[in-house]
């Protein structure tokens, strides 16, 4: 079944080339896989979700605030692509986490931030979930158990935070990928 289509412009090749560039020095963990893997894919998901080239630009931008300049990033990206790609970068962006703040406290505002949300940067944010549990259960698989001491929240928590997410996507924006979601948090679950 076709869709409209979608048409890149050179301001799509922009955005890869300035995502690539801001996230140079950046890796997934565990493998040394560039970051802009993930950016690729994340844009990959939303176009494939039926999302515009702003939509698709702002995946590639989605971690770029909060990974790369906060604020000043922000600033350059609404000067280079515009006030709509700024405005759904900073709904995808998670805010530094407050001393006073438990892990779960903070994740527990994350989700509400989400649930919140622009249908746009609740489908950008779900492409992200998505990719991120997709290649943690790949980690899972090459490397076992040990996996789980990589990540700041630990097995238990991360598995708790992906059950959440699970559960925020099917209420705000049931899906394919909200589907895929729901299967792979469960076989994290059950593998465990």
């Amino acid at each position: 079944m076709k869709t409209n289509p979608v048409v890149l412009t050179a301001a799509f090749d922009q955005a890869l080339a300035y995502a690539a560039a801001l996230h140079r020095y950046q890796q997934r963990k565990l493998t040394g896989v560039p970051y802009v893997a993930h950016l690729m894919a994340v844009a990959a998901l939303v176009l494939e979700d039926g999302g515009g080239e702003i939509d698709a630009i702002a995946a590639l931008l989605h971690d770029a605030v909060e990974d790369q300049g906060g604020l000043a990033t922000l600033q350059a990206i609404c000067d280079r692509f515009g006030q709509p790609v700024a405005d759904l970068v900073w709904g995808c962006t998670e805010p530094p986490r407050l001393a006073s703040r438990t892990w779960r406290d903070h994740k527990r505002q994350y989700l509400a931030q989400i649930a919140q949300a622009s249908p746009a940067v609740q489908r950008i944010m779900l492409a992200d979930k998505l990719h991120n549990v997709r290649s943690l259960w790949g980690l899972l698989q090459q490397y076992g158990p040990g996996v789980w001491q990589h990540f700041s929240g630990g097995q238990e928590n991360t598995l708790w935070l992906y059950g959440e997410y699970a559960k925020l996507f099917e209420t705000v924006r049931p899906s394919w990928m909200t589907t895929e979601l729901q299967q792979l948090t469960l076989a994290l679950k059950v593998s465990d």
